[in-house]
């Protein structure tokens, strides 16, 4: 019987390169990819919203998001995904899909999105500037504030886009792709960023 060894490997493994890329000079745009983390969407089964609701702000201390928005705790973040839905976004294990079965039986559906999706930081003077060749969403601070969220797509790719804490007086989005359209995604976003100059990271850390 033939055996098999699993290497995990980032989607971005072979398309990301780290160091400077484009114009030379300070970049205006840094990306970043974030590796090995959490994340569960958690879905209301029908009539338990209330329920969902109540389940959430317990486990969590804080209500979950009823609109486009995300939510920072003291260790995940609630990001809508739709009516009576929102991901968990965490790291460490706390908030695993197994750790959170108990809480959310019986009120919501949970699905394992940690190996499913991509999560890229975009940050720099010009990264609202790149980011409006990709999307339609008005990222301006007035009406993209801290913790607004979409779910939108990016050169005809569906994604999940929030605004995290500003960073040295800096703007942060955060971009959840699908895995098999990470690095696509990836390669417009470089070409997107490559006249403002890019520095290209991963990182273990959350935004």
């Amino acid at each position: 019987m033939a055996e098999f060894s699993w290497d995990i490997r980032s989607p971005l493994d072979r398309a990301l390169v780290a160091g400077p890329y484009g114009a030379r000079g300070d970049a205006g745009v840094a990306l970043t990819e974030i590796r090995n983390f959490d994340l569960v969407q958690v879905m209301a089964r029908r009539g338990k919203a209330a329920e969902l609701a109540k389940a959430a702000k317990d486990r969590f201390s804080v209500a979950a998001p009823e609109m486009p928005k995300a939510v920072g705790t003291a260790d995940a973040t609630l990001i809508w995904s739709g009516p009576d839905q929102f991901f968990v976004l965490s790291k460490g294990g706390k908030h695993s899909i197994g750790a959170l079965a108990p809480p959310f039986a019986g009120s919501a559906s949970l699905s394992d999105q940690s190996h499913a999706r991509v999560l890229i930081s975009v940050s720099g003077a010009k990264a609202r500037a790149m980011l409006a060749k990709l999307s339609s969403i008005d990222l301006h601070a007035d009406a993209f504030a801290i913790g607004a969220a979409a779910a939108t797509s990016m050169d005809h790719t569906s994604v999940t886009l929030w605004r995290g804490n500003d960073r040295d007086g800096l703007a942060v989005f955060n971009v959840l792709v699908f895995a098999t359209f990470a690095e696509s995604l990836w390669h417009t976003m470089l070409d997107s960023a490559a006249e403002y100059g890019v520095a290209i990271n991963h990182s273990e850390e959350l935004a």
